[in-house]
């Protein structure tokens, strides 16, 4: 038998946190790229992303959208605002903001984000038209928990059904706990969508800080932990939103005019400083040039899970929201479906009357009993369904679709004017 001289081989194993491993694991190369809509959708579009190592020299590289490469010779560059950020696992990374302004209406844009050599992909959106059009975008309550496992499904179906959505809503609950490998798996579920169709998203209580004491989270006598009632710095970290809402409420609490179609986005979380919004809803909505009305928040004024009744916020809004017609109104937090006939001060009136229709959907796979308190002012209501919608405006009309995961209609109205 031949005699084998054995050399010893030291192995040396890099490891890299399995929160940055999505993407390339080189430490410029930009990651978590999401696109937000500005209160100028037909002008700017918001970008961030971030990084695991600083960058030197950041950009954005934009330009309108060509069949071949020849867009590159007319690129416009713009610098981002760049910051360390300490996750709450006290990973030092790099987040990078700009917005991309001066842009045309109409108008397919190609961009890209980066620096000192390491890019990211080119991709694409287009602007708002700067007047009355149709368009439609998707709507999906909480994703919340499980995120990369169970919620990956629904975005990409929701993709896959309306891919030439404008925008995507979602009312607040992105995840569980403001917690980096949470938002991990939130990007890892939209994937290249949130880099090429905007969102809109509004902070609340899953979304919120916890509340600290001497560097330790406050609990309460269930052990459970309490939230300060302000956005994490992770939300405000990772989306550059419209901060033309009341002073305080920046980026949580703002309005968006888009193809004749209002959309006022709130923040209820802290029911208590609610009054301090109500002017400031009933001024958009006294001075609204545009056809339609749809407001968006996160806890429901009809429930519809467990035993749940938010009459905090039912009480504050609903007789501005009559007042002046809102017309949908897009909720989440119950983990259960019902959406409502047309009401006014929470009765049902004719098709051919003005009332608010109202809707609580989810996205993720946690789920409540479904509430039977409001049943007489319902017309569908549903549990242990994962969902999105899909909304179209074109003009006088609003058709409203509701898809499961699997891609079967769930529930459908229309409204018109």
């Amino acid at each position: 038998m031949r005699k084998l001289n054995l050399i010893p081989v030291i192995l040396i194993l890099t490891i890299i946190p399995s929160a940055y491993s999505q993407y390339y694991t080189k430490e410029k190369t930009p990651q978590r790229i999401v696109i937000n809509l500005t209160e100028s959708p037909s002008e700017s579009m918001a970008v961030t992303w971030r990084t695991i190592g600083e960058i030197e020299n950041p950009e954005v590289q934009i330009a309108e959208a060509t069949n071949w490469i020849e867009f590159e010779e007319n690129i416009k560059l713009i610098k981002p605002k760049s910051r360390k950020f300490v996750t709450d696992q006290n990973f030092e990374v790099y987040q990078h903001s700009a917005t991309m302004d001066g842009l045309k209406a109409n108008t397919l844009y190609t961009y890209r984000v980066g620096g000192d050599s390491e890019w990211s992909e080119w991709n694409q959106f287009k602007t708002a038209q700067d007047t009355v059009a149709p368009f439609k975008f998707i709507f999906l309550g909480d994703p919340q928990d499980k995120i990369k496992e169970h919620c990956s499904r629904v975005f990409r179906k929701a993709f896959k059904t309306a891919p030439d959505a404008a925008f995507w809503l979602i009312p607040g609950d992105l995840t569980s706990e403001p917690a980096d490998i949470q938002y991990d798996e939130f990007f890892y579920a939209g994937g290249f969508i949130f880099g090429s169709t905007p969102s809109i998203f509004t902070a609340d209580n899953h979304d919120n800080d916890f509340l600290k004491k001497d560097g330790v989270i406050v609990q309460n006598s269930q052990g459970r932990k309490q939230r300060s009632g302000l956005p994490s710095t992770m939300f405000l970290e990772h989306f550059t939103l419209p901060e033309n809402g009341p002073v305080g409420y920046g980026e949580t609490s703002y309005h968006i005019d888009y193809q004749g179609v209002r959309f006022i986005v709130i923040n209820v979380f802290n029911t208590k400083k609610l009054q301090e919004q109500v002017a400031w809803v009933e001024g958009l909505l006294a001075n609204n040039p545009n056809s339609w009305t749809i407001v968006s928040f996160h806890k429901p004024f009809y429930s519809a899970g467990r035993d749940r009744d938010d009459q905090g916020t039912r009480n504050i809004f609903l007789p501005i929201f009559d007042k002046y017609n809102v017309d949908l109104v897009l909720t989440g937090h119950d983990h259960a479906y019902a959406r409502s006939h047309k009401l006014k001060n929470g009765v049902r009136v004719a098709e051919n009357e003005k009332g608010t229709v109202y809707v609580v959907s989810v996205s993720g796979p946690k789920m409540y009993s479904v509430n039977t308190s409001y049943d007489h002012i319902m017309a569908k209501t549903g549990g242990n369904v994962q969902l999105f919608q899909v909304v179209s405006i074109d003009e006088g009309e609003l058709c409203y679709k509701s898809y499961t995961v699997t891609g079967s209609l769930y529930d459908s109205f229309s409204l018109s004017k």
